[in-house]
């Protein structure tokens, strides 16, 4: 028994620290903009936003839970000493393609702004569009936040997650 007591410890300072607060914070506001999508009539190029976001959400869902179980050196190849440079790589092309939707997001929001009008009364999706373009800023700026930190730590020469 006295090895339970080292994992519950484990989990908390991981949970605890800066990248284990940020995982949590990628994946409520990824979640939040795939279901915010999801629950909505949505066509053509919202396709894209809500594969990059379901995507994203569950690379970044079995990157939080092997880290948070401490059994990143399972995954081959990337694994082990290459983990942190994996993570850094990871949350650079979820940046990158989180700006894309971003853009996606903008452009639907504003081509549906005249139905945001009081009088207004068919079916509108402007205020989902608008929602999803809020998360999807949101997680763009804590994947580049995680970007930057993680990028930090690699020039630094560590070679650990936490």
């Amino acid at each position: 028994m006295p090895p339970q007591p080292q994992v519950k410890r484990s989990f908390l300072e991981f949970l605890k620290s800066f990248i284990g607060i940020v995982r949590v914070l990628q994946i409520l506001l990824g979640a939040g903009l795939w279901v915010t999508i999801a629950a909505n009539k949505y066509e053509g190029s919202i396709h894209f936003v809500l594969f990059v976001a379901v995507l994203f959400w569950l690379l970044t869902l079995a990157i939080f839970i092997l880290t948070l179980l401490d059994k990143q050196d399972l995954v081959p190849v990337l694994g082990g000493e290459r983990w942190l440079l994996s993570n850094v790589i990871h949350d650079v092309a979820a940046t990158l393609l989180y700006l894309s939707t971003i853009g996606i997001m903008i452009y639907k929001t504003q081509r549906n702004s005249y139905c945001n009008l009081d009088v207004y009364k068919h079916h509108c999706l402007y205020k989902v569009y608008l929602t999803a373009s809020v998360f999807a800023c949101l997680t763009a700026g804590v994947y580049l936040l995680s970007t930057v930190y993680g990028s930090y730590r690699k020039c630094r020469g560590e070679r650990t997650v936490v």
